[in-house]
Order: structure tokens, then sequence, then C-alpha cells
């Protein structure tokens, strides 16, 4: 249980601060939404337009319970926490870090959901609806919460670090 599982909603910095708390605290670096795209040879927005949300979301689920690491940062897709099979797989293998952002931050930062590839599930049509059906998701699944608002890239990592003991 070594690896650091980071969670959160799209745009909260899984992948750019993932990338560099690995560098920093000499882990290894896992995104497995690279790994999907990698898997499918299309990007995020083309495989959900392909597949529809439910087949990406079983592509994911299938991806992220299947991860096999050792201390490594995982970043995974801000859709992982709708997966209860992959979340508990996660969960075994390391610490699960919520990178929170209100909603104003989501929608300063992504100003358009379906370009960024971000699963729509059922009658979710809008950012409010979407924010909050996944929230509690990542506050159930989260061991660790990291406020993200008016953070930059650097404030954040040193917040992850210092929530999950490591010294940077």
């Amino acid at each position: 249980m070594d690896d650091l599982v980071l969670i959160g909603m799209p745009s909260s910095g899984k992948s750019t601060a993932g990338v560099l708390l690995a560098k920093r605290i000499g882990y290894g670096f896992i995104d497995t939404d690279l790994i999907i795209q990698g898997e499918q040879g299309a990007l995020l927005s083309e495989i959900i337009e392909r597949e529809g949300a439910e087949g990406f979301l079983a592509i994911e689920e299938r991806v992220n319970a299947g991860i096999a690491a050792m201390r490594c940062v995982i970043a995974t897709g801000g859709s992982v926490c709708y997966s209860s099979r992959a979340m508990e797989h996660l969960k075994k293998l390391g610490k699960i870090v919520y990178l929170a952002l209100s909603e104003q931050e989501v929608a300063r930062r992504i100003p358009s959901l379906a370009k960024r590839g971000v699963v729509m599930r059922g009658d979710v049509h809008t950012l409010e609806e979407l924010y909050a059906e996944r929230v509690p998701l990542y506050e159930k699944y989260a061991d660790v919460t990291v406020h993200c608002d008016g953070q930059t890239i650097d404030e954040t990592v040193a917040a992850i670090a210092a929530a999950t003991g490591f010294k940077i």
C-alpha cells in the first residue's frame, strides 16, 4: 500500500500535479486516461462518442481495476468514482487523495465539458448536475482531501505531499 491515487473533478490537477509530485517524491507516475487512450487508439472524447457513456465507463473500470503499481502516483479519470469495483481496487493499492475544487473553479478551468472528454451519464447534462453527482462519490472514497481552489500547481503539489506525509 505504497501508492497515492488522485481522484477529483476534471481540471482539478490530477495529471499535472501527479507527475510533478511523483518526480519530487521519487515515485513512478501512471495516468489512467493515457492508458485508456493508448489502448483504444483515440482521444477520450472520441472514445466516449464511439462507445457511449456506459461503454466508456466499462473500459475505464476495467483499466483502473487492473492497475498494478508499487510506489506510484496514479492519476485517475474524473469518472472513476462511478465504479465501486475500480475504487475498491485502487484503495487496496494506497491512499486515495481527493483534489477538491469548487464548482465555480471547475467552470473557470473547463469552458467545454464535451471537448474535454467528460462522461455525462443519464440525466446529467450540465456542470452543476455533474458536480452534484460526483462530489459525494469523491468524498465517500477519499482518505485525504486537498482543497485546490486558488492554488498554483506547485502549491497543490506541496499540499498533497503535506497531506500524505511526504517532505518535498
